[in-house]
């Protein structure tokens, strides 16, 4: 059953960051791609900036291509890169990595990537039969047609998960000005993020 009432409070030591699919193939199909791409660099330099685990999942990349270049650093400071057919991030390798994860007390998983209604739906969905509190970052993932991607974010947010944006999760995970990252995490947001087609 999906949590009721998650209030949303993330918490840097308890999350992980899942990034799906961003791989080469992908790169002329799915609408707003380039800006989506510059949002996951920033959730990326933000993992690394506060220590969050950081999960990657390639679909089929003997057809589809690697993760794309430009995430180089996500692939380097990932916990893992799992090679999937099935759509969701949680095969079977991906689960048994779940609970070494924040040492054991992994509660917020913030996914984005692509495609927004199928990969990234489906693992928000498995993750909440799980009991994790489950976040979308509506700026950093995307479809290869934005009704898909509409209504996806819809079902997500009517399952039970919270669909925020890049800026807003990120602050979140700081929480305050004297946070000692506070300073490299704003200069990830200095600029505001690209529109991303919403």
């Amino acid at each position: 059953m999906p949590l009721a009432n998650v209030l949303g409070n993330v918490k840097s030591g308890k999350s992980a960051f899942f990034l799906c699919d961003m791989q080469e193939r992908f790169r002329p199909a799915i609408k707003h791609f380039a800006d989506i791409l510059e949002v996951s660099n920033r959730l990326v330099a933000g993992a690394k900036i506060l220590k969050i685990p950081l999960v990657v999942t390639e679909q089929y990349p003997k057809g589809l291509g690697k993760t794309v270049d430009e995430l180089k650093e996500a692939t380097d400071i990932a916990v893992g890169v799992f090679q999937k057919t099935k759509f969701s991030m949680l095969t079977p390798e991906v689960e048994h990595k779940l609970p070494d994860l924040c040492d054991g007390a992994l509660k917020h998983v913030i996914v984005f990537g692509v495609e927004t209604h199928v990969c990234v739906q489906q693992t928000v969905i498995d993750l909440l039969q799980k009991n994790y509190e489950v976040y979308v970052v509506a700026d950093a993932t995307s479809s290869r047609s934005l009704v898909d991607r509409k209504y996806a974010l819809e079902r997500i947010r009517q399952a039970g998960a919270v669909v925020t944006t890049a800026e807003s999760l990120l602050l979140q995970l700081v929480g305050d000005k004297e946070h000692p990252s506070f300073k490299e995490i704003q200069q990830l947001i200095r600029s505001s993020a690209p529109q991303s087609g919403l």
